[in-house]
């Protein structure tokens, strides 16, 4: 399925160790934050308008993922992503109701001189990963569906499957439920162009104040060979959204194995590095 009538936004800073990880805390350093756990900002992947410039290119994939010509530092990045529905007032942004989630790739290239968060995440079609199984949900509430889901990534290559991110409860998120939604809806309406952040409430006037948004909401932590080893063609992504009630972290090693995520309670994204 498309989603090129949907704006496309990222959570940066959701998971504690990530941004250090990845080696990108220090983009942050002007950032104001209200408190130490607080996601530093949103960006754009996609913006569906002509006035967007390289973000108005649709990046979506649920099988591909098409590397830079310039650069060898492409990492998985295993997220949760929320297709949501959008309610304004006038210019202004007054809810966020999410309705489905999926596994999703913030697939992201390193590059430390970059001005905008954006600038690492779009190089063109097929540059991001969105799993086609989406799940239902009746809303981010505390004690909703989502809560018992946990988010697990692999790496395979030549044969070898290697834990590329560490398998970590959905919750483990420092923000979630209705205070990320609340946080996220305030950034959308206040976030200003100032460092690596963009002006979104801009982008949301570009493409008309889209009704729906697929957002992701924060990359896990790497595992040491995650942290290490980056993409090159011929390899396989794997990212897990899994019901943690359902199955255990060695039954989703199983499964990635075999190639095989068609069960209930689990949305999977594979995607093929070309």
């Amino acid at each position: 399925m498309s989603y090129q009538h949907v704006i496309g936004f990222g959570v940066a800073g959701n998971f504690a160790g990530h941004l250090e990880q990845a080696g990108e805390d220090k983009d942050f350093l002007a950032v104001e934050v209200k408190e130490a756990i607080q996601p530093k900002a949103i960006f754009p992947f996609y913006v569906p308008s002509e006035k967007a410039g390289f973000l108005s290119t649709y990046p979506l994939s649920h099988n591909t993922i098409v590397p830079p010509n310039d650069a060898d530092n492409l990492q998985i990045e295993p997220e949760v992503a929320l297709l949501c529905d959008i309610t304004y007032d006038g210019e202004r942004v007054v809810s966020i109701k999410p309705t489905h989630f999926a596994a999703y790739n913030d697939c992201s290239i390193r590059k430390p001189n970059a001005k905008k968060i954006s600038e690492k995440k779009n190089w063109g079609e097929q540059t991001k990963g969105l799993s086609d199984r989406l799940i239902s949900l009746s809303s981010l509430a505390e004690g909703g569906e989502l809560d018992a889901y946990r988010i697990a990534s692999f790496h395979l290559r030549d044969g070898e499957l290697h834990r590329y991110g560490e398998d970590s409860p959905v919750l483990g998120y420092s923000y979630f439920h209705e205070k990320l939604l609340d946080w996220i809806m305030d950034r959308m309406n206040n976030q200003q162009d100032v460092g690596p952040t963009e002006h979104i409430a801009m982008h949301l006037a570009n493409a008309e104040y889209p009704t729906q948004a697929i957002i992701s909401i924060g990359a896990t932590r790497y595992t040491e060979y995650g942290e290490t080893t980056f993409l090159k063609s011929g390899d396989t992504s794997m990212v897990v959204v899994y019901d943690g009630t359902r199955f255990t972290p060695e039954e989703i090693v199983k499964r990635a194995e075999a190639g095989q995520f068609d069960e209930d309670g689990i949305s999977a994204l594979v995607q093929f590095v070309a």
